[in-house]
């Protein structure tokens, strides 16, 4: 399929999927429109690319719906100063639609094959703000804290409080909470006197694991 049949498709999934149900941030409506979901899914997916739903990318994971990505992306209020961390990077398509709004991502990803795969499709696409990291990211990554968002593509039971203590004040970290049937996508914003939280719908992700422990020599 060419590209140009590509485009047209995004402008269709942008106007069905997004524009049409609660998705209003001109800038995530423009990322969406403009980075290409088809080089993040296998090969045999690519025709399914932007239809509205998970697709697999191997090892037991999954790229988010475009509408869940839209929708993560427009509630972490993103501007072209965030620094932004994402855990659960898998495909690395997330992480290419934040950095067309935010001024870099560190994207960390648990499982090695995947982090190289999506460093290596950045690199292709020529995404130059996001820093691949192969690492556990249910403890954050401390050393480019604080983040004005976080954003977590896998469900936990409980905001893990790494996370939260890496949040900028008035930072947001957008995650899915709950069992691993079905979850709510939650917004909790980080505030001088606490946290406040908002729910945002229900979901159903992969359920947020450690990294597996390093072997020792």
């Amino acid at each position: 399929m060419r590209l140009t049949d590509r485009r047209a498709d995004r402008r269709a999934m942008v106007q069905r999927d997004l524009r049409r149900r609660d998705i209003a941030e001109v800038r995530v409506l423009a990322a969406m429109a403009a980075v290409p979901r088809e080089p993040f899914v296998p090969r045999e997916l690519q025709p399914e690319a932007y239809a509205d739903r998970p697709l697999v990318i191997g090892h037991g994971q999954t790229i988010s719906q475009p509408y869940i990505v839209a929708l993560m992306t427009q509630a972490a209020a993103l501007t072209r100063h965030s620094r932004v961390l994402e855990v659960g990077g898998g495909s690395g398509y997330h992480a290419a639609v934040l950095a067309r709004i935010a001024s870099v991502v560190w994207s960390m990803e648990r499982i090695p094959d995947l982090a190289r795969r999506a460093r290596c499709q950045l690199r292709a696409l020529g995404v130059r703000n996001v820093h691949v990291l192969h690492g556990d990211g249910t403890l954050g990554y401390p050393p480019a804290a604080p983040y004005h968002a976080i954003l977590v593509a896998a469900a936990a039971a409980a905001p893990p409080p790494a996370l939260l203590e890496q949040l900028a004040i008035h930072g947001r970290l957008v995650i899915p909470v709950g069992p691993v049937d079905v979850q709510e996508l939650m917004v909790y914003e980080r505030t001088r006197t606490g946290v406040r939280e908002r729910v945002l719908c229900a979901c159903c992700f992969v359920p947020l694991v450690p990294a597996p422990p390093r072997a020792r020599c």
